[in-house]
């Protein structure tokens, strides 16, 4: 069965009610019926801007991680964020297919960041993420610029240490219980469909809109030669090698996330203008 282009979510039918409680939380649903969490925080100076940013967070992670919750406290310097939680991750329920139906899941918080009423939307992802991200933007679109942490350009990577043991853990059914316990995160045991959905790498050739890759020269999951097949593969995109950066959230500063969110808003108000 080939990528799931299916677009829409079942949420707030009242789309100029716009939230001003930071920390707003809303149950959404995705177009395939999976239930998912999100939490909605406004710019932090309380200027109504018209830019929002849909964040997905790395594998294991979700919005109730200190390191989400620092992260979107400094992107609201520049942007309102719809933080959510992945399938299978926080308080979403089904199980992670490892990026491939999360797109959905992605396709109902823009949705839900659209019905709030903001005109201008961009998506950041990091690692398991930023797959996501770049996966939606080419087979969703609907947004105005797509920003990946760490991506990883294919799949099946087992070119590392890290990568090895997450794969064991990932495709075992000891290692999938392991996860639920130790990490709360639930891993579908089915698999993906047959062939494999578009990665990175080939998604990153669809897209329409900027794209951001950033990368750290000390990624012990994903070596750099991932931003490069990304970043080579994009229409047209950024490519940030940070030095001495590690891994997607743990690595993250505050100087790197208001960077990320001066970029987003630059380059969303460059596409909206082309497209008024």
């Amino acid at each position: 069965m080939p990528d799931l282009d299916t677009s829409g979510a079942d949420i707030d039918p009242r789309p100029d009610v716009r939230p001003t409680r930071s920390g707003h939380t809303r149950r959404l649903l995705a177009a395939d019926g999976t239930l998912l969490h999100a939490r909605y925080f406004p710019r932090r100076d309380g200027v109504a801007g018209d830019l929002a940013v849909v964040v997905a967070h790395g594998f294991t992670q979700s919005s109730r991680s200190p390191q989400m919750k620092r992260i979107c406290s400094w992107l609201s310097e520049h942007a309102s964020v719809v933080l959510l939680d992945l399938r299978g991750h926080g308080r979403s329920r089904g199980h992670s297919t490892l990026g491939w139906r999360e797109v959905l899941d992605m396709d109902a918080a823009v949705s839900w960041a659209r019905a709030l009423g903001y005109r201008r939307v961009a998506t950041l992802g990091f690692s398991l993420g930023s797959a996501v991200a770049v996966r939606h933007g080419a087979l969703h679109r609907g947004v105005g610029a797509v920003a990946a942490v760490s991506v990883p350009g294919e799949w099946h990577y087992r070119g590392t240490a890290a990568m090895r043991t997450l794969l064991r853990l990932i495709l075992t059914k000891p290692g999938r219980l392991l996860l639920r316990l130790a990490r709360r995160t639930r891993v579908s045991p089915l698999g993906w469909s047959t062939p494999d959905p578009i990665d990175a790498r080939a998604a990153a050739a669809e897209l329409d809109v900027p794209l951001l890759v950033v990368h750290g020269d000390q990624d012990d999951y994903f070596p750099v030669h991932h931003a490069w097949q990304v970043h080579a593969a994009a229409p047209e995109a950024t490519l940030w090698l940070e030095r001495g950066f590690g891994h997607a959230e743990a690595g993250a500063t505050e100087s790197l996330v208001s960077r990320i969110g001066a970029w987003l808003d630059q380059h969303t108000r460059a596409v909206d203008a082309v497209r008024a």
